[in-house]
């Protein structure tokens, strides 16, 4: 009886630990205000980065070849891209972009101004249905 106790008792905890830890704090509505308003200073820092905001350095910029970010379809992202020879996330394609057109260094995929640039690509899009994989 003593072991059927103890393991009971070892289950319950184990059980406790795991809900603890896969639940989310509880959140405010000042604290969805104050998310939004961050993610839309990262949109239209993203959007100023792609109309011309990257500093190319043969003066390309990204609206030139996709006005408003709107050919990009983010939302097929992970995709086959043949440029790339390789499934590839969207912060990828940005940097071959930067790197081809634009003839510039790329971007760490979590620098701010990749960040920004995908922001701003997403909330283009926004309401699109998710579709990886498509062309």
């Amino acid at each position: 009886m003593k072991t059927i106790t103890q393991t009971y008792l070892l289950l319950a905890a184990s059980a406790a630990l795991v809900a603890g830890a896969a639940s989310a704090d509880p959140f405010t509505q000042a604290d969805l205000d104050r998310w939004k308003a961050e993610y839309m200073t990262s949109v239209e820092k993203g959007e100023k980065l792609f109309h011309g905001g990257l500093k190319s350095k043969n003066t390309v910029s990204c609206d030139q070849c996709h006005p408003n970010a709107t050919n990009i379809h983010p939302e097929t992202y992970p995709k086959f891209q043949q440029q790339l020879g390789k499934v590839a996330v969207l912060g990828e394609m940005i940097n071959w972009c930067i790197m081809n057109p634009l003839e510039s260094d790329p971007l760490a995929l979590d620098d701010p101004d990749m960040v920004d640039l995908q922001s701003y690509i997403h909330w283009e899009r926004r309401g699109v249905p998710l579709a990886p994989g498509k062309h």
